[in-house]
């Protein structure tokens, strides 16, 4: 943000963050941000990021601790933190190798709203969460986090921006999809 602020210092924005799915025309908004696949269909949608990986992490004091799962089954042996999204579901956890899939609804006492919620309860030995790779890719590098099933993976798309297809676009938010696309923080 501070680069987009410096060069255009009078553009104002408001950031609501937010795991509600909100109609965001109706809630006064001018765009939103979401994975491309939970982008509403009467919107307009912009890709920001290049696709995203999601990935299960764990603390290597859990893994000492209780073992790592070698195969989606093991996952209902173990710990698990579960993410409940923007409708009130709790997610269920996708992976996927060689045409084989699993959606599953995993095992544990904790559900958390926001991703970086469940972050810190995973670094602090909690259990395993489901993650987009981003998110933990430093604490992956830096050894406070492992990944586990790493051949089972999904490759899903990224984050677009999205906005109504009934209003014409605000020059600001032009500029701020501008901006972000030149930016390029998750690789496009």
């Amino acid at each position: 943000m501070p680069a987009f602020m410096d060069r255009y210092p009078d553009i104002e924005i408001d950031i609501v963050a937010s795991n509600r799915m909100v109609d965001v025309t109706d809630a006064g908004f001018d765009a939103g941000i979401r994975y491309g696949g939970t982008v509403p269909e009467d919107m307009v949608a912009r890709r920001l990021s290049a696709d995203i990986r999601w990935v299960i992490a764990a603390s290597p004091d859990y893994l000492e601790r209780y073992g790592t799962p070698e195969h989606p089954d093991d996952l209902l042996h173990h710990r698990c933190i579960s993410n409940r999204l923007g409708d009130d579901r709790v997610y269920r956890w996708e992976l996927a190798r060689d045409g084989e899939t699993y959606q599953m609804t995993v095992p544990g006492s904790v559900t958390v709203n926001h991703a970086e919620t469940g972050l810190v309860a995973v670094l602090g030995g909690a259990g395993l969460m489901y993650f987009p790779e981003p998110l933990v890719a430093p604490y992956v590098k830096d050894g406070r986090l492992r990944l586990v099933l790493t051949e089972w993976s999904p490759l899903e798309e990224g984050f677009h921006i999205y906005y109504s297809s009934r209003r014409q676009l605000p020059t600001g938010l032009r500029l701020l999809i501008e901006f972000i696309q030149e930016a390029r923080p998750l690789g496009l």
